[in-house]
């Protein structure tokens, strides 16, 4: 399913309704896959026939979409945890120098027990991926308690992070050849926030 995915997303022939729809169905896949990042407590639920075993999650959890294209993947996590505590990181890319800068920031409480999942469909680099974990260590978070989920990813960028962050946690759907002079992602699939919003002939 998730080949199958980000085949569509690939496809420069994808219209902006399909890419949309894929990029959600892949958010969606991800979150059931990330289940076992959530711990579980044991509790009794009453059926209308008996009283049976079941399990709740044990801490209420914290997303972070990287801003703008991590909020792509912010409703397919909501709906599995529609209780969760949801904060933003902007983070862009200086297309110069590939250098990521903080824009903003807003996170909610947390504590060391909640797990973090940071939503950042593409890592290229590291950069952004690395700035934002960077900001949620010094909002008081432990590099154990941070998932890094992504759509596709960069060996560069994932070397990037994982050399900063020995402990933390990262899912991704795919990972590509490499980057390209311009450190973009190949074969890739453009520019995701572009692509998803519509933005691609924007005229600035």
């Amino acid at each position: 399913m998730k080949r199958t995915l980000i085949t569509v997303l690939r496809d420069k022939n994808t219209t902006t309704e399909q890419y949309r729809q894929a990029a959600d169905q892949l958010g969606t896949v991800l979150a059931v896959e990330c289940d076992s990042l959530f711990p579980k407590t044991a509790r009794f639920v009453d059926t209308p026939l008996m009283r049976t075993h079941g399990v709740q999650f044990k801490r209420e959890s914290v997303l972070i979409p990287v801003l703008r294209s991590g909020l792509v993947m912010l409703p397919p996590f909501m709906r599995f945890h529609p209780s969760a505590k949801i904060g933003f990181i902007g983070a862009r890319r200086d297309e110069k120098t590939a250098i990521a800068e903080l824009y903003y920031k807003k996170l909610p409480a947390f504590t060391q027990n909640n797990p973090i999942l940071l939503l950042d469909p593409m890592i290229a680099t590291g950069g952004s991926a690395a700035l934002a974990v960077k900001e949620l260590l010094h909002s008081g978070a432990c590099q154990k308690q941070i998932t890094v989920i992504a759509f596709i990813a960069a060996p560069e960028g994932l070397s990037h992070l994982q050399n900063l962050y020995p402990e933390i946690g990262v899912v991704v759907a795919q990972v590509d050849e490499g980057l390209n002079a311009q450190k973009f992602i190949v074969p890739g699939l453009g520019d995701f926030g572009d692509r998803y919003f519509g933005t691609e002939n924007m005229i600035s």
